[in-house]
């Protein structure tokens, strides 16, 4: 005799602790479709066995509590910004299997921007977007996905085409873009769409497994409670008013194979071939970090807009990627051309980079003098501290950090070109550090393009300033992250 056994999945927690109240039921409202939802991934992942590589990145709204009931790795995100997220968590750990679980106003609104780029670029991730036409987290205002007629709390007299526009069709719009393997729009409603919800959703997280690009699966869902109906009437008003406006179907379903997002891959269809980038031309020659001598370099570089700055960071991290080391530069500047404030924070290591901010810098590069006063106490001990003594007259007393004073302005008029003081003081970074080949500088400079004569000026500022503390050397070349 057959027994029917009803459980919950073995990716759901046995009580849901993470919560206040009863922790025996979900926190969602009666009706709802996000718990049938998160079933069906829950059973996915039980089937497939992927429970402990599985990473939720979740978003602002009502899902934003799906940790509690979920057992598997999980990422709460800005709103909106979910699939950026989940980039990067996929990108730092490939084998993981990631997936995006977000509402209609967190991804088709202020996450818009967010889910296209993802999109475009193929990231082989997993999205899963509820459209239920309303934002039911935050009171019920109107959502991008709102159909004409419906009103809500910020269109009480209804969503007109002419004064808040038509509602945004996502699969449509993403299946314009070359990137997305899988887009698929379901329902739940029936029994039916149930089982083809949960083949859509299992077929998503079967394409990351086996590295078949992005998968985004839209489910139309109700929300009883903020289109205020009973549960049942609120099944029948998805299949009144919401599938004619979202058709259920498959929108592409193509197998572009391997975990590389499509920026970083070329030639994956027949039809469109996208060309192979510039390749970098890797130095022969290693410095300090790559030849274990020097520990991982967490620097700062700051001072006005215009003075090269940024260009100086990036420059020592292109030198990085070409000795391959691991490199992360993040600048940061004000709106002006010029004398605005900028910087720029660059990490080079040996092994994966965490994180690319950096507070607490182990080398910190200024080029003026409120430069100095707004980082400096911020290197760590025994830390390098490099000034533009041309700018930064005023040093306070710093014992446990090298000081080196380079006067860049000066060097750079002796060379007749005051624009290369900072092309100077990387110099003289080179020369205490040895962190990266003068070489392999060179050799970015030559990979961009830059013309022979500037090349040769950007060569004999370096050079200037190894000379100007030529015989210094770091103190502390162990330092750490």
């Amino acid at each position: 005799m057959w027994e029917i056994k009803h459980s919950k999945p073995a990716t759901f927690y046995d009580r849901f602790e993470r919560k206040s109240g009863d922790t025996e039921i979900t926190h969602y409202c009666p009706g709802c479709g996000h718990g049938v939802l998160h079933k069906l991934v829950a059973e996915a992942i039980d089937d497939f066995g992927i429970q402990d590589r599985a990473i939720l990145v979740g978003c602002v709204g009502c899902s934003i509590f799906m940790y509690y009931y979920m057992d598997v790795g999980n990422i709460s995100s800005s709103h909106g910004r979910a699939p950026a997220v989940a980039t990067g968590v996929k990108r730092a750990r490939p084998e993981a299997i990631v997936f995006c679980y977000q509402g209609d106003g967190d991804l088709a609104a202020i996450g818009g921007n967010e889910i296209l780029h993802a999109a475009n670029r193929g990231e082989p991730i997993t999205v899963f977007f509820v459209n239920n036409g309303i934002y039911g987290m935050t009171g019920g205002q109107m959502a991008p996905t709102t159909p004409l007629g419906q009103k809500t709390t910020t269109s009480p007299r209804g969503r007109t085409a002419q004064v808040e526009g038509p509602p945004i069709r996502m699969c449509e719009l993403l299946s314009t873009l070359d990137g997305p393997a899988y887009i698929e729009r379901v329902a739940l409603t029936d029994a039916k769409h149930h089982m083809r919800a949960r083949k859509a959703v299992r077929k998503a997280l079967k394409n990351q497994m086996e590295g078949r690009g992005f998968s985004f699966i839209e489910v139309l869902s109700a929300c009883p409670s903020n289109w205020k109906v009973s549960p049942k009437d609120a099944i029948q008003w998805v299949e009144k008013n919401m599938v004619p406006i979202f058709p259920l179907q498959v929108f592409r379903d193509e197998d572009k194979h391997g975990a590389t997002p499509l920026c970083l891959r070329h030639g994956t269809s027949p039809e469109r071939k996208i060309p192979a980038g510039p390749k970098i031309q890797e130095s022969a020659v290693r410095g300090a970090i790559a030849g274990g001598e020097l520990g991982e370099v967490s620097m700062k570089l700051a001072g006005f807009g215009g003075q090269g700055v940024l260009f100086s960071g990036l420059a020592l991290a292109e030198a990085a990627l070409r000795e391959g080391l691991q490199v992360s530069w993040i600048p940061s500047y004000g709106p002006e051309m010029r004398g605005g404030t900028a910087n720029c924070h660059v990490r080079i290591s040996k092994s994966p980079i965490a994180s690319p901010l950096i507070n607490r810098p182990s080398s910190l590069m200024v080029f003026n003098q409120p430069s100095l006063e707004k980082f400096a106490d911020q290197v760590l001990p025994g830390g390098l501290l490099l000034a533009n003594s041309s700018m930064v007259t005023d040093i306070p007393d710093l014992p446990d950090i090298q000081i080196v004073r380079v006067p860049a302005y000066e060097a750079a008029r002796d060379l007749g070109n005051v624009k290369a003081a900072n092309m100077i003081m990387l110099g003289a970074y080179l020369e205490i550090t040895r962190a990266v080949a003068q070489e392999a500088i060179l050799a970015a400079f030559t990979d961009n393009g830059m013309r022979p004569n500037l090349l040769k000026a950007n060569v004999a500022a370096l050079e200037a300033g190894r000379r100007i503390v030529s015989g210094t050397r770091l103190q502390n070349p162990q330092l750490r992250l």
